[in-house]
């Protein structure tokens, strides 16, 4: 698979992951769950291994909208 077949493998990925936590969360506005995923994906540029990203950002962004609102940015969840 060449570099941009993997990106559209991703992005594919990806866009099921919003769709999922829109479901999950029905009192997010899709636009606040589409911009944590954008967030979460985002601290994973650069990774070499982009195979688990989609579900790496899916943990991370339940994580985040457990916590959130729905009406301002969700935070990180503290580590530690």
């Amino acid at each position: 698979m060449d570099t941009e077949e993997r990106t559209e493998h991703e992005d594919h990925a990806v866009a099921q992951v919003i769709d999922r936590l829109v479901e999950r969360y029905p009192d997010r506005p899709r636009s606040f769950i589409e911009n944590v995923v954008t967030e979460e994906r985002h601290l994973l540029d650069g990774k070499p291994i982009r195979d688990y990203v989609p579900v790496l950002i899916e943990h991370g962004a339940k994580a985040r909208l457990r916590n959130a609102t729905g009406h301002g940015p969700a935070q990180r969840p503290a580590h530690g």
